[in-house]
């Protein structure tokens, strides 16, 4: 499939909640003798030295069908003020994207410092991702919010972009809080790491 039956596949998901299409830059190919080839290792290693914070993307569950969907994500950003939006991103070949594309909404659990091992329950695919793990539902669009999460924010899908190997999702934020003053679970070269209280 290439990157336009991605995005009309994104845009069947979310049928009727697809809202305000923003317009299309024109794109090109990137021409041979451009760009120098890139080894993927390599890539990998550098864009590693940016530091991010890390967070879990949940949806409910399907009307009669399967339980809530839920990943770790470490792509997620602040996008707009006004309207008030958010994006994350997520891959092309992801199973947890169509249920959450197909819910409309989505709630991101911006994890606190001691929540590695949650983080890493988040990130196996196949697996009850939800067993043992606290939760209720978010105020607006019903997705689990997280017990212990550092912040939270409970989201329409407003769009669906295409970038290479990922979607780019964007969501209008509905509600939003935060569980107290705790520091952030960071991710940085590889490993979870903490904020450096003597910066």
């Amino acid at each position: 499939m290439g990157h336009a039956g991605a995005a009309a596949a994104a845009v069947r998901y979310l049928g009727p909640r697809a809202v305000e299409p923003l317009p299309r830059p024109e794109l090109r190919c990137v021409r041979e003798g451009e760009r120098a080839p890139m080894e993927a290792g390599e890539f990998r290693r550098v864009l590693g030295h940016f530091a991010t914070g890390v967070t879990v993307i949940t949806a409910p569950a399907a009307e009669g069908g399967a339980g809530p969907a839920g990943f770790a994500c470490q792509s997620f950003s602040s996008l707009s003020l006004e309207p008030p939006l958010v994006c994350f991103l997520v891959g092309r070949t992801s199973a947890t994207w169509p249920r959450i594309a197909r819910a409309g909404v989505f709630c991101v659990n911006v994890l606190g410092a001691g929540q590695g091992a949650l983080c890493r329950a988040f990130a196996v695919s196949g697996a009850d991702k939800f067993a043992g793990v606290a939760y209720d539902a978010a105020p607006v669009s019903g997705s689990p919010r997280l017990a212990g999460a550092a912040a939270w924010i409970d989201c329409t899908i407003h769009a669906v972009h295409t970038g290479g190997d990922h979607l780019i999702v964007v969501g209008r934020v509905d509600a939003l809080g935060t569980a107290g003053d705790g520091d952030p679970l960071l991710f940085h070269r590889g490993r979870f790491a903490r904020l450096d209280a003597r910066g």
